[in-house]
């Protein structure tokens, strides 16, 4: 099962200064159109060869546009031995539907 988290909690945990890593998995063209502030940029096509960089221990919420292709990373790095790994549920379009700030 993947562990998912909404935009509301979140925002929520990154405004009370929990240490969350935020990792953007969509492509250099898609994340120049706005991205979550702070967040780390990893496209999705990257993450088998570059995984080593993502730590296991503390929380990394993967997100994209809408949610389904960070699913699958998240899948995907669950299978790698990863367990702190969170799904952004409807990704950065749910997160500026809540008015939450886009660099």
């Amino acid at each position: 099962m993947i562990n998912e988290i909404d935009s509301e909690s979140l925002h929520g945990r990154i405004a009370s200064g929990e240490d969350v890593l935020l990792v953007d998995i969509r492509t250099p063209a898609e994340v120049a159109q706005g991205a979550i502030p702070d967040a780390m940029q990893l496209p999705m096509h990257l993450i088998p060869i570059r995984i080593s960089e993502l730590p296991k221990d503390r929380d990394v919420v993967l997100y994209c546009r809408s949610g389904a292709r960070s699913y699958q990373a998240c899948a995907y790095m669950m299978q790698q031995g990863y367990e702190r790994v969170l799904n952004l549920r409807g990704g950065i379009i749910a997160w500026a539907r809540h008015g939450y700030p886009i660099a």
